[in-house]
């Protein structure tokens, strides 16, 4: 069995990213979206491969949201995969660091 999630990069003239599309068939999933984080675990070099792109379209704000939402998937993902819930409870204490300081308050812009 397997399963297949595919990501379509559309590009400018210049090959900057103007729309990014994914699609998870066995989810149902079917999407665009602004930006995309992938690392991938190379367990022969024991290294992280990664592809960050993010498409013109993509303001600093919602840049700096999703880096937010980031940290605090990776501190549940890290808790889960494995069971250090002191050290994801520090990860979403950074989490709140960086909200606070990255994030516009409530009824600013």
């Amino acid at each position: 069995m397997t399963s297949e999630i595919r990501f379509t990069v559309h590009l400018d003239e210049n090959r900057v990213p103007e729309r990014i599309d994914w699609e998870a068939e066995d989810g149902g999933v079917k999407s665009s979206s602004k930006a995309v984080l992938m690392s991938v675990w190379d367990a022969q070099e024991l290294n992280t491969l990664r592809v960050d792109l993010w498409t013109k379209e993509m303001t600093v704000d919602e840049m700096k949201a999703f880096f937010h939402q980031n940290i605090l998937t990776l501190a549940d993902t890290f808790e889960r995969a494995t069971g250090e819930g002191k050290m994801a409870a520090q990860m979403r204490d950074f989490g709140a660091y960086f909200a606070e300081h990255m994030l516009p308050k409530s009824g600013e812009n």
